[in-house]
């Protein structure tokens, strides 16, 4: 195809005089009255009439036909659109005829693309070219002989669904090309709107996707979006006066006002929205094809297998005794309560209870982000559907969900796009709507303010082993900016708004209180690094007097560094680093002059059942347990399980579904690691535990164990199996080890995330008088505490205390370790203890 150059003005030679059309299209596009896709529809036919009347004129013979295709050919003609049409013809043809067509509309000042082809020529240049087939795709009839028209679109039908498996990966593949290109529209300030991720182009894409009948596409708010990119492209093109996709800032405030809408800031975000929306229905889309893709080829079929659960209790679902579900040719793999692998992507398992479940969402999402996979549409479109709000204050694994979710790093952002999509992100957090899709005019910016907090989490998902809290650190990166939008101080107006939503989400006062100032002062360390003299004792006392705690300021530092590289490049560098971690040394060496160092934590006194069995355990010499109901939420639960042996609780599925487990033994090796094996072999998940030594009638010490457990998916297992398992595993008879390893062997390998690498690190001597303490930070796994154990257990140590908690998916332990004599272990030896830990964590 070919197109003449710009001419000085519109014209034209049709038969109502050079000026007749073009005239007519002025008054179209200078009348107040509809724009948008009235007037493109308009606008076309306006143009078909013009079109046509050159036709006739020309003195085409029969068999021939003038069609529209491209965007003319859908009928949406902007102000400035090229003209994109075919000149069809069966036989031979004039050669003049195609000048007489022409020249008009080239004099008229109009782009014009167009070619001259028969039938079998334009489907071979189709099959050869494929922003050929995809303009034909919408080929449309506008003079001449329609039955010719008629052909031929069946005909390009015909082979794009017959070429479709071969042809729609070329298509994704140029639509990576554009998107490396041009970037992503939903945040670019001058962004392209037919060419970047997101835009127009996709749209085409998603219809030629639909139209080769393989896989189709999510239509929620697709049109909407569509027609909002379409009419910002006609503003851009009657503000500007020429053909242009960008959305220049110069042109923004008055396109924004020839739309009705306030300001440039709203015009950037309505169009942000649109972008999102194609862009997501892009996703799915796309991963749909790949799907169909994989399955003809052969390469989607797994193979039925069945993963026999080796250990003492039933496996995922009802206690089948499978790690998992395969019915017929779909294989079904537990990620989570109520959340199942299936064809490459997390979705509900067929048992979810949406309605009955409303921390459900925050769970798929989370299972779905750790396992590194995407959030089924279909799911998420339920979930959005079906799902209660959450009660306030948030339950226990709420937050827990939302941490594990945030702390899954990159593998977080499809996932929390695919919530965004269906607005499951503003009903958690309602005060996320004031800085969602909110533009930065600023340079330094590199994403919108609601993707920016998103990034500052993914960034500080890398860097939980350097803090205490990972929760908070997480948490604090999602909100910090939250106060953008609105007037004054954004940390000051932001500090108000996550006190009161921290307080909703069931955070305790203190943690509120540290969320709250990691939120006020977010940008303090930085700022006061590079503008004020590191060396003037007035800067570290500022400093301290805003963190007020060594814990605190570790969390600001990490944030700081989050928030700066998840700003841009110009935010961060290795000068910026070196004056923030100055900073930071001077401020913590104050606050840990001032406090006498980080205080260990404050063992509470037994209470009486715990004496009860720990004095049980001293007199017969065995095991002594005790199980209560606890307060965090799990599974549900079915007659005969561990929760029916819980004071209060019925077995109908409505009771608590946390486990808090009291264990009393006498002290002997290994027995840390062996508990925590038998609780992993029934698929328990460690949320925190305890270990002390007590001597209650003087006849030796006695090792009491608290455990708080949840079931990881499926039912919590029956009560008498795990007593009977907790002895057998005891006196030797039940090797937990080998039964871990063969379960293991044969379950399926699946990716997962990459996660930081675990840190294992001896705390400074002052940390306790007594023994030598071992801090452990690591992702959270199924028997992570049974391997730390038998490490401790091989390397010859007693853990007199520990104290162990899960953060999202964040182990944060601590080790209190004596030699066998109860003295604390030499530096040399506790550096080969932290190594064997280290080793056996990978």
């Amino acid at each position: 195809m070919a197109t003449a150059p710009d001419a000085p003005g519109p014209g034209s030679t049709g038969s109502d005089g050079p000026a007749g059309p073009a005239a007519a299209r002025a008054r179209l596009l200078a009348a107040p009255g509809p724009g948008g896709r009235e007037r493109r529809t308009a606008l076309s036919a306006l143009t078909d009439d013009w079109l046509a009347a050159l036709f006739a004129g020309a003195g085409a013979p029969a068999r021939t036909a003038l069609v529209a295709v491209g965007g003319y050919g859908r009928g949406e003609l902007s102000p400035r659109s090229d003209l994109d049409v075919l000149l069809l013809h069966e036989g031979r043809l004039d050669r003049a005829l195609p000048e007489r067509l022409w020249y008009p509309v080239w004099d008229s000042g109009v782009q014009l693309d167009h070619a001259v082809r028969t039938p079998a020529e334009a489907r071979a240049v189709a099959a050869a070219d494929l922003k050929a087939q995809l303009g034909l795709l919408d080929a449309r009839h506008v003079a001449g002989d329609p039955a010719l028209t008629a052909a031929l679109r069946s005909a390009v039908l015909a082979d794009w669904r017959a070429a479709a498996p071969r042809r729609l990966p070329e298509l994704r593949e140029l639509g990576r090309e554009r998107a490396e290109r041009h970037g992503e529209l939903s945040f670019l300030l001058e962004p392209d709107l037919k060419e970047a991720r997101g835009g127009l182009r996709d749209v085409v894409a998603l219809r030629a996707i639909a139209a080769s009948w393989l896989a189709d596409t999510p239509r929620e708010g697709l049109e909407a979006a569509a027609l909002r990119l379409a009419d910002v492209r006609d503003a851009l093109h009657l503000v500007a006066g020429r053909a242009t996709e960008r959305l220049a800032l110069q042109e923004q405030d008055r396109i924004a006002e020839r739309l009705g809408v306030p300001d440039a800031d709203a015009l950037l975000r309505g169009v942000y929205e649109a972008a999102r929306t194609v862009g997501y229905a892009s996703d799915v889309a796309w991963r749909s094809v790949e799907r169909v893709l994989a399955a003809r080829s052969g390469r989607g079929r797994r193979p039925q297998r069945r993963f026999p659960f080796t250990g003492p209790v039933g496996g995922a679902f009802g206690g089948s005794g499978r790690g998992a579900v395969v019915r017929g040719a779909v294989e079904r793999q537990p990620l989570a309560e109520g959340v199942v692998e299936q064809d490459g992507e997390a979705v509900l398992a067929r048992g979810a209870r949406p309605a009955a479940d409303p921390v459900l969402p925050l769970r798929a999402a989370a299972a779905a982000a750790q396992a590194g996979l995407p959030l089924s549409h279909a799911t998420v479109r339920r979930l959005a559907a079906e799902c209660r709000p959450l009660p306030v204050p948030w339950p226990a694994e709420a937050r827990e969900q939302l941490v594990t979710l945030l702390g899954a790093g990159e593998a977080c952002l499809p996932v929390w796009e695919a919530l965004e999509a269906r607005g499951l992100v503003t009903r958690l957090l309602p005060d996320w709507e004031r800085v969602r899709c909110r533009p930065q005019r600023n340079a330094v910016h590199r994403w919108t303010v609601d993707r920016h907090l998103v990034e500052t989490a993914v960034r500080a998902a890398a860097m939980t082993r350097r803090v205490a809290r990972p929760d908070l650190l997480l948490v604090a990166a999602l909100l910090h900016d939250l106060g953008k939008g609105g007037p004054g101080d954004h940390s000051e107006a932001g500090e108000v708004l996550v006190r009161a939503l921290a307080a909703r989400m069931g955070f305790d006062p203190e943690s509120v209180e540290t969320l709250a100032v990691l939120v006020r002062h977010h940008l303090t360390l930085v700022d006061t690094a590079t503008r004020r003299d590191p060396d003037d004792p007035a800067t570290v006392e500022a400093v301290t007097k805003a963190v007020g705690s060594v814990p605190r300021l570790e969390l600001l530092r990490a944030l700081t560094e989050a928030d700066a590289l998840a700003t841009g490049p110009a935010a961060w560098s290795a000068w910026r680093a070196a004056l923030v971690d100055g900073l930071t040394a001077r401020a913590a060496a104050r606050l840990t002059g001032e406090h006498g160092g980080r205080p260990g934590p404050v063992e509470a006194e037994p209470t009486a059942e715990q004496e009860r069995l720990a004095v049980e355990a001293a007199r017969t010499g065995g095991p002594a347990l005790s199980l209560s109901a606890s307060p965090l939420p799990a599974a549900p639960m079915r007659a005969g399980s561990l929760a029916e042996a819980l004071a209060g609780v019925d077995g109908d599925g409505t009771g608590p579904m946390g486990v808090r487990l009291l264990l009393a033994v006498p002290d002997r090796p290994g027995l840390l690691g062996t508990v925590a094996g038998v609780l992993a072999l029934h698929r328990l998940a460690v949320r925190s535990a305890g270990l002390r030594e007590l001597d209650p009638i003087g006849a030796g010490p006695v090792l009491l164990l608290s455990w708080t457990v949840t079931a990881q998916f499926g039912e919590l297992p029956e009560a008498a199996r795990l007593r009977t398992d907790l002895r057998r595993a005891l006196d030797g008879s039940l090797d937990v080890a080998r039964r871990l390893a063969e379960r293991d062997a044969a379950a399926p390998r699946r990716r997962g995330v990459p996660v930081p690498p675990p840190v294992v690190a001896v705390a400074p001597p002052a940390a306790s008088a007594s023994a030598t303490v071992l801090e452990v930070r690591a992702h959270d796994a199924p028997g992570l505490l049974h391997r730390i154990g038998r490490a401790l257990d091989g390397a010859g140590v007693r853990v007199r205390t520990a104290h162990v908690s899960t953060l999202g998916a964040e182990a944060v332990d601590a080790f209190y370790l004596t030699d066998a004599a109860g003295r604390p272990l030499d530096a040399r030896r506790a550096g080969e203890v932290a190594a064997a830990v280290r080793a056996a964590l990978g």
